[in-house]
């Protein structure tokens, strides 16, 4: 018999870290969720019993890992991924889905990764702390926003200082400084029709030397960065509301819906209607 509990965190105004989702399931023997691609980081701890995971890596070939108790694993944004529990011994797991400017370091202090998305703890005794640090989530839906940001923080620091893996990150620079102020106004600002001179002149930089620099630290355009923002943030809303299609649109910073579809296809390979039928707000 299949049993679990889930919750929906109910502030947005945090930027450095954020959680989304947390609950814990016990899962019925071969239950499985996926194929599927996360909007945000979703870590599980495996309190029991035993799973597969299939997840592809960033040269897109899939790996299967075998799974059990004591261990956890890490899903990235945009990548592909399918967990199944086993037969005879179905695993029970805990888990928290979040984001934010910080969410990346943090986890590869960790040694987590896309390619890397297996979790050790050093032992037994620092892999139940971390339990119940995602368990304290889904026992206190009631508390504030802002102290279950601060239980964030503190699962993330147990995690990397429990970490079997665990691995130093260097130093933040000056050029990251200004990437991580540009990323927060984006963040704050995608709703609205944003270019990226407003934002490079937020940052005081010259704009072909702020372009070169951010695709340098994020991997992508400025102009990418905020269309993947308002895109992710409109699947949020598709997931967890009842708003028609046309008002997410205008919430996510696209006055015309035609050009707002276009591009939600091209991200996540169907329509928005499609794909809110496809996806509920449960995650397993």
């Amino acid at each position: 018999m299949e049993r679990y509990s889930f919750s929906l965190f109910p502030n947005d105004y945090f930027f450095d870290i954020r959680p989304y989702q947390y609950g814990w399931e016990e899962c019925a023997p071969l239950h499985s969720f996926g194929p599927s691609v996360r909007n945000h980081y979703l870590f599980h701890y495996i309190i029991s019993g035993q799973g597969m995971l299939s997840s592809h890596n960033t040269s897109g070939n899939a790996h299967e890992y075998s799974l059990g108790a004591n261990s956890g694993f890490l899903i990235c944004p945009g990548q592909v991924n399918m967990y199944t529990a086993d037969k005879e011994d179905p695993w029970k797991y805990v888990w928290i889905e979040f984001d934010g400017m910080r969410a990346e370091e943090c986890l590869k202090h960790a040694g987590l990764e896309q390619d890397q998305p297996i979790y050790q703890p050093r032992s037994i005794k620092e892999g139940e702390r971390l339990r119940d640090e995602l368990l304290y989530f889904t026992e206190n839906t009631a508390k504030s926003p802002m102290h279950l940001v601060g239980r964030l923080f503190l699962f993330l620091d147990d995690l990397v200082q429990f970490s079997a893996s665990r691995r130093d990150v260097g130093k933040p620079s000056q050029q990251d400084f200004y990437i991580k102020e540009a990323v927060v106004y984006i963040q704050q600002n995608y709703h609205r029709e944003i270019t990226v001179d407003e934002v490079a002149n937020f940052c005081k930089l010259n704009r072909s030397y702020f372009s070169r620099k951010f695709k340098e630290t994020m991997g992508c355009t400025p102009q990418e960065f905020l269309i993947h923002q308002r895109l992710t943030n409109a699947a949020d809303l598709m997931q967890r509301t009842d708003l028609p299609v046309k008002v997410i649109a205008a919430q996510c910073g696209y006055t015309n819906q035609f050009n707002f579809s276009q591009a939600f296809k091209k991200c996540y390979g169907l329509p928005p209607r499609e794909w809110r039928r496809k996806y509920d707000s449960k995650v397993d």
